[in-house]
């Protein structure tokens, strides 16, 4: 009987990330990725009692490039995805290809004790998540 190997989210997510606010403006936000060669970027809470949130260079480019709005003139919150769906570092990386499939997510945020420790996505799951069971 062969053993598989448990590759889990904290094994393969990226620690790369940008925090912004969601005052800031769309132009600041696409200004921070650029500068940190990143595609994501998760937004603060507000408070103890908020939840943290996240915008994908896909949400800028739906709802503010497509429709024509000044980046300069749109605000984070008004675009952010919210609450955010969030995965453990502890859990396994099929599970968390599953969670995505099952509710049609590419990306999310690793939080443990109410803190981001990092990102997990598909290609992460697939390229590091895949080649560490091998190892």
């Amino acid at each position: 009987m062969s053993h598989r190997k448990i590759v889990r989210n904290s094994d393969v997510m990226t620690e790369k990330f940008v925090m912004v606010d969601g005052l800031h403006t769309v132009a600041d936000a696409i200004e921070l990725a650029s500068a940190q060669d990143v595609r994501v970027l998760l937004v603060n809470k507000r408070n103890e009692d908020d939840e943290f949130g996240m915008v994908l260079m896909s949400d800028i480019a739906k709802k503010v490039l497509a429709k024509d709005k000044a980046p300069e003139r749109v605000n984070i919150y008004e675009i952010m995805i919210k609450p955010v769906l969030s995965v453990s570092p502890e859990m396994d990386v099929r599970y968390c290809a599953r969670l995505f499939e099952r509710f049609r997510i590419t990306k999310a945020p690793v939080i443990e004790a109410g803190k981001i420790l990092g990102l997990v996505s598909y290609h992460d799951l697939v390229l590091k998540g895949m080649l560490a069971e091998k190892q």
